[in-house]
């Protein structure tokens, strides 16, 4: 699925609901529908710094030149949030993951104003580490 046509999908699951709260109930939802990480993956090297919470990213590149996305938090929200990173970001190039802002995404599915400015920058923290991989 193109990244255009994720992002759509997920600004449509999120514009169902008007309260924040709601958006945060739907984040923790995809949380528990997310993969959860080995210990031995949840190590420095893959640490998300910058980020409130325990959180890590573990990038593999593929034999075509994609990526696999793997994330855990243990926070429900930040695992919600890096759950929508694996989705954008799964089996998408190097030039597609280095397209997209934090901002860009978090605007594009509509959660720009609801996630705390503590969130919002380990959300970015979160991009960067990816991006700083995949270069």
């Amino acid at each position: 699925m193109s990244f255009k046509n994720i992002l759509i999908d997920l600004r449509e699951i999120f514009e169902l609901f008007e309260d924040p709260k709601d958006k945060f109930i739907q984040l923790m939802d995809m949380a528990k529908e997310s993969n959860v990480l080995d210990v031995s993956d949840k190590i420095d090297k893959n640490k998300i710094i910058g980020c409130t919470s325990q959180a890590w990213v573990l990038v593999t590149k593929n034999k075509d030149k994609t990526f696999t996305i793997k994330t855990d938090s243990d926070s429900q929200i930040v695992k919600g949030l890096l759950s929508i990173l694996e989705k954008i970001f799964q089996g998408q190039t190097a030039e597609k993951i280095l397209e997209m802002t934090s901002q860009e995404i978090l605007a594009s599915i509509g959660l720009e104003g609801s996630v705390s400015s503590q969130r919002t920058n380990g959300f970015s923290s979160a991009v960067k580490k990816i991006q700083g991989i995949v270069r």
